[in-house]
């Protein structure tokens, strides 16, 4: 006998006693071989572990960031091969200690940032802008910064 006000159990219960959504981690790891969600569940959620599969173009985005990155590093310590100064001045301490422990870093900090702003894609940044093209303008800007190294390169060597 149910007393007014409390809810009632029924004997076919069918939820779990864990409370599944709330295991991030777990959705992050797995969400690429068992997609579940493609869109939210409600209309103007945008939460982070909302949804577990996104468009190929924003893989396509983040390896072309890590590939720019790569090729920023490589391009970085050759031009300081030939003489050239490092602007970024957390950089510079950096790559004058140790040439490996500049490249580890920038690789690590920039695919921690392209995981976030990918498992972010949907969620408001500074209240107002999407994360996905803030990746997008990263890889323009990467392509920007790349060029104008493959310059610099370019005219040292002449």
């Amino acid at each position: 006998m149910a007393i007014a006000g409390e809810p009632t159990q029924t004997l076919n219960e069918r939820r779990l006693a864990a409370e599944r959504r709330v295991r991030l981690l777990r959705a992050v790891l797995l969400g690429g071989w068992h997609q579940r969600r493609r869109q939210p569940r409600r209309a103007g959620t945008a939460r982070l572990g909302e949804q577990d599969w996104h468009e190929p173009q924003w893989l396509a985005a983040a390896l072309l960031i890590m590939f720019l990155s790569i090729a920023d590093a490589v391009l970085t310590l050759t031009l300081l091969a030939q003489g050239a100064i490092e602007v970024n001045p957390l950089m510079r301490a950096l790559v004058l200690n140790s040439e490996r422990s500049f490249v580890y870093l920038k690789m690590a900090l920039t695919a921690g940032t392209v995981t976030l702003l990918v498992l972010l894609l949907r969620v408001r940044a500074f209240g107002r802008y999407l994360a996905g093209p803030i990746l997008v303008t990263t890889a323009l800007a990467y392509v920007l910064l790349v060029g104008y190294e493959y310059l610099l390169l370019m005219r040292s060597l002449e």
